[in-house]
């Protein structure tokens, strides 16, 4: 007699990576600010972050991009963004943003976080970016050991290569300098 064995349907078709568009306006501010505010308890308001409210404006507007992670019901289950800035170098340095993964599409298994860095990467190599910088909570640590994985390193807010405004919330920052990438 067969075993009745349950599938997990986020593993028979992996969510896909997008461009983002308007549609997913609502769904990337909902998951946003669950995973801040609810989960990492770092308490943003929707009002200290008008990025998320002119997405288009401010990623892909600057030579930058955002992109959504799609899962087969075609929910947003993960983002992440890439803002263009020059570095005090002269050279343009990208700012990574809103990176986020829903708890159920987390892992290396499902993939998520890699496609969209992998989405994000691509776009910062075509663009000819120096490097990338982001700020991401201390209490953040898994996504610590994501960056320092594929080759970010922590720096100090001296050693931040452009003028970078961001919400300190006990942030730790990270620098990628994309020549000496290796993800």
């Amino acid at each position: 007699m067969a075993e009745n064995v349950e599938i997990d349907a986020r593993l028979v078709k992996a969510p896909c990576v997008r461009p983002y568009t308007a549609a997913y306006r609502d769904a990337v501010i909902a998951l946003v600010l669950e995973i801040q505010n609810v989960e990492y308890r770092i308490n943003l308001s929707l009002g200290e972050q008008p990025d998320l409210l002119s997405i288009d404006e401010a990623y892909t507007g600057t030579g930058g991009g955002f992109w959504v992670a799609l899962a087969a019901d075609q929910r947003v289950v993960g983002t992440l963004g890439l803002q263009v800035e020059r570095g005090v170098d002269g050279a343009l340095w990208g700012v990574m943003k809103k990176f986020f993964v829903h708890p159920d599409f987390r892992g290396r298994t499902i993939g998520v976080s890699e496609q969209l860095y992998s989405a994000l990467l691509a776009h910062a190599q075509r663009t000819g970016l120096r490097g990338i910088v982001l700020d991401t909570p201390s209490v953040a640590e898994r996504s610590h050991a994501f960056y320092r994985r594929v080759g970010f390193q922590v720096i100090t807010s001296a050693q931040v290569p452009l003028i970078y405004h961001f919400p300190d919330r006990n942030s730790l920052l990270f620098r990628l300098d994309l020549a000496q990438s290796t993800s």
